[in-house]
């Protein structure tokens, strides 16, 4: 194969009566498209189920090597100084707190409410751990000199954390090396994302309904008011989601420090998390509990191309006729385009699927990471 640069990884999804992700009215997020309403998932969503999946036997930071990442406002707060004032008491740890937390956050940083919600990597909240803990040794606990001593390792700050991201594998956990970061108090340790994900939306028009329900006080009398104890209104929504993620292979490979391995052990579990891991709420009254219905991966070296314009004209709420559509647009680009992408699929359906070999999970999970393992950038 020719070095593939890209793995575009496609999905169908069906979900029933479930309530997968709200806006801030508590509705069911949508998109128009195609001249109707679908119902969407964000794609900020779908990362923070695959990325929170700690439990799931293909969890990312299972693999050997991964560090984890915390996005918080409270990072220099509880990682930093807490463990300062256990040891010394409060009075040390609130004389460093404003210079810590702005050279962390920025000229803002010292209000919490002015902190950005920042992603930092296991290796970098060490880092700043002992920085302070160095700072208190210093100082023998003496919260004025702690201070002075803060001040002028505040000048030095960015120089020398930018020395130990240079020197360090995965600085900023495996989430900011697969999913990027960006942070405004310091430019130079924002990470360009490898894996570009989309919302999904779903392939036809939304199917939404209200669903009023009530709660029974189980220890109401007789005599009590006939009521129930609480009547409440939400909405759940049913469909069959296109997803589209593409990860940017030579990408990979450079933010996991050139290994290679790492980059093809992230790629098997991903695929897992994104056939498997539903971005469900309301996990208790709707079960939303589903699995890849079409899984379609396809790795190359030309640009990549979502194939959501298969349904922008809505078709019928089948996965049968998604198929279809999905196969016919594929085919369509293949006639005129010519990218010679090389494809393996999954399929739940019984029609037969001409434009890629089809396999299993573990089949199609395996020849991804070969896909990634074959691969020879210079980065």
């Amino acid at each position: 194969m020719t070095n593939a640069r890209f793995l575009q990884i496609h999905t169908l999804h069906h979900y029933t009566a479930a309530l997968l992700n709200r806006d801030d009215s508590g509705l069911a997020k949508r998109l128009p498209f195609g001249g109707s309403l679908r119902t969407r998932i964000s794609s900020q969503c779908l990362k923070r189920h695959w990325r929170m999946a700690k439990d799931d036997p293909h969890a990312l930071l299972n693999i050997d090597g991964a560090e984890a990442a915390f996005r918080s406002r409270e990072i220099v707060s509880r990682r930093v100084l807490d463990p300062l004032r256990e040891k010394y008491g409060d009075e040390l740890a609130t004389a460093m707190e404003p210079t810590f937390q702005k050279a962390v956050y920025g000229d803002k940083g010292e209000k919490r409410d002015g902190r950005q919600i920042l992603l930092l990597g296991e290796p970098e909240i060490l880092w700043l751990a002992d920085q302070a803990r160095i700072v208190a040794e210093t100082a023998a606990g003496d919260p004025d000199a702690a201070k002075a001593a803060l001040d002028d390792w505040a000048k030095e700050y960015k120089k020398n954390i930018h020395a130990m991201r240079q020197n360090t594998t995965l600085p900023g956990g495996l989430t900011a090396a697969l999913f990027g970061r960006m942070v405004t108090s310091d430019v130079e340790a924002n990470i360009d994302a490898a894996i570009h994900v989309a919302h999904a939306f779903t392939v036809h028009a939304e199917e939404s309904e209200d669903d009023y329900f009530t709660a029974v006080d189980d220890l109401k009398r007789v005599e009590d008011d006939s009521g129930s104890a609480h009547i409440g209104e939400t909405e759940l929504n049913s469909g069959i989601f296109y997803g589209y993620a593409v990860v940017d292979i030579p990408a990979l490979v450079g933010n996991l420090g050139g290994d290679r391995e790492m980059a093809a052990k992230v790629v098997h579990n991903l695929l897992y998390l994104i056939a498997e891991v539903s971005p469900g709420a309301k996990l208790g009254s709707t079960a939303p509990y589903g699995r890849a219905e079409l899984m379609l991966a396809e790795a190359g070296d030309r640009q990549p191309r979502s194939l959501a314009n298969a349904f922008r004209d809505p078709v019928e709420a089948s996965v049968s006729q998604a198929a279809q559509k999905f196969d016919d647009k594929l085919r369509r680009m293949d006639e005129v385009y010519a990218t010679g992408e090389e494809r393996r699929c999954l399929y739940l359906g019984n029609e037969d699927y001409q434009l890629a070999p089809r396999c299993n999970m573990p089949d199609l999970a395996q020849w991804a990471a070969d896909v990634i393992r074959q691969q020879d950038f210079d980065r």
